[in-house]
């Protein structure tokens, strides 16, 4: 008998072992399964825009589908899996025209994470009124499978931006000394001396080249133009090259601007009449604030550097070279904004249709149609898509100007909705009721 008890004792606990072995394995199982990121936890700007490089691993059938930045984290809710945002507590979303997440061929994600300035400026003030110094991005995947969506959290650590920071670029302008959108010039002249003016966050080395591209070679694509430690490991160093005009290598201090000067003028191409485009290129360099570890997320055993990141691309510089007879003409070419139709002081009958056209610009994403009166009272905003270079404007706008005189202009705006082109504002006069229904000088 107490043989038997012992036996049954003894087969009641090899049970339970064995039940708690196998739950311990569906447990280490299931922490494999989710999704890691790297890093954990970044140093952000309280007052002015970052950016940080963020690597996911753990994907299965996984795309990622939305950012959000909170200043509380709650459990998802069964079956989602991990933390989600405070709905209450929410301060911004990632716009989709910052969404650059890229997926890689070690099976990792990784991510561009561009906190803008009123999301800094939102979890600063929280904090000002007693509440927590860090707020949190969260980004939700979903399962292309079927499966529960899955929720990742970034810790934000408010910080006066110095060099706990990650290195990145916020804003960069590229422009001629003469502050002209694109310079004209002769064969025989050299172009001004130009320059890059760039925010920044951090500190770190800023390594780069000035490039140019040549009449009628193929333009770079968007992807070209990223900066290389915005692209994911097996892509950088493989970007399009173009003509080198000189390197640069220089010291950021965390002060929040640098100025890189270009190169020597005299070196700009001017042999071959037509448009050069120059570029700016930005290499990666350490950055132990901006470094991924990708063996923390079972993505490989190396740590990738992502100084002078930026979750945008390059602008890029033009002019024209040709004789000066024909120089203007070739201006359209470079991306100046020119109005077509109707023409200046032309005279616009109520109900009668208006096509407005004007020439196209390369790289704009949308283009922004303004009328209004002389005295800045909006009377038509429309916007419309890359392709396309006419609008069709509503009759009933010449009713709301009748005997009046307005104005015109085409805005060509970029994916993030930055400004590339603005024409000149061009004049029209509306007829009164009591003039013919003809419409004169339209074309």
């Amino acid at each position: 008998m107490h043989t038997l008890r012992a036996g049954r004792s003894l087969e009641s606990v090899y049970l339970i072992l064995a039940a708690l072995a196998g739950s311990l394995v569906l447990a280490t199982r299931s922490a494999e399964a989710q999704i890691r990121v790297n890093p954990t936890g970044v140093s952000t700007n309280s007052m002015n825009p970052t950016t940080v490089f963020l690597t996911f691993g753990g994907l299965r059938n996984q795309v990622a589908v939305e950012g959000v930045w909170c200043g509380e984290v709650l459990p998802a809710i069964a079956p989602d899996r991990g933390t989600r945002c405070d709905p209450g507590t929410v301060y911004g979303r990632l716009p989709l025209r910052s969404n650059l997440a890229q997926q890689s061929r070690n099976g990792a994600l990784t991510d561009i994470m561009s906190i803008p300035a009123s999301v800094a400026r939102r979890a600063y003030l929280a904090a000002f009124r007693g509440q927590s110094a860090t707020f949190f991005y969260v980004r939700r995947f979903t399962s292309t499978s079927g499966g529960a969506d899955e929720y990742v959290v970034v810790t934000c650590r408010l910080t006066g931006g110095g060099a706990g920071v990650p290195f990145a670029l916020t804003n960069v302008q590229i422009a001629f000394e003469t502050q002209s959108l694109v310079q004209l010039v002769r064969p025989e002249d050299v172009p001004p001396a130009f320059s890059a003016t760039i925010a920044d966050n951090g500190s770190g080395q800023l390594r780069g080249r000035w490039e140019v591209v040549m009449p009628g070679e193929e333009l770079p694509t968007s992807d070209d133009l990223l900066t290389e430690s915005t692209l994911p490991p097996e892509e950088r160093g493989g970007q399009r090259r173009y003509a080198l005009l000189d390197r640069f290598n220089i010291m950021v201090p965390p002060n929040g601007k640098v100025v890189v000067p270009g190169p020597d003028p005299t070196r700009l191409p001017r042999a071959v009449e037509g448009t050069y485009l120059v570029l700016l290129r930005i290499e990666s360099s350490d950055d132990k604030a901006g470094d991924s570890d990708l063996g923390a997320i079972g993505a490989g055993g190396v740590v990738l550097h992502n100084g002078a990141v930026a979750g945008f691309p390059m602008p890029t510089l033009r002019y024209v070279v040709g004789a000066a007879s024909d120089v203007a003409e070739r201006s359209s070419d470079a991306g100046t904004l020119l109005l077509l139709t109707p023409r200046a002081n032309a005279q616009l009958v109520r109900n009668t249709p208006l096509l407005a056209q004007w020439t196209k610009v390369w790289g704009a994403t949308y283009y922004r149609v303004e009328f209004e009166t002389l005295d800045g009272r909006s009377l038509v905003s429309a916007v419309v898509r890359k392709g396309t270079t006419t609008y069709e404007v509503p009759p009933t706008m010449a009713e709301r100007a009748t005997g009046t005189t307005i104005r015109w202009r085409v805005v060509a705006l970029d994916g993030r909705a930055g400004v590339l082109r603005r024409s000149a504002w061009r004049r029209l006069s509306v007829a009164g009721p009591e003039q013919g229904a003809t419409p004169k000088g339209l074309l």
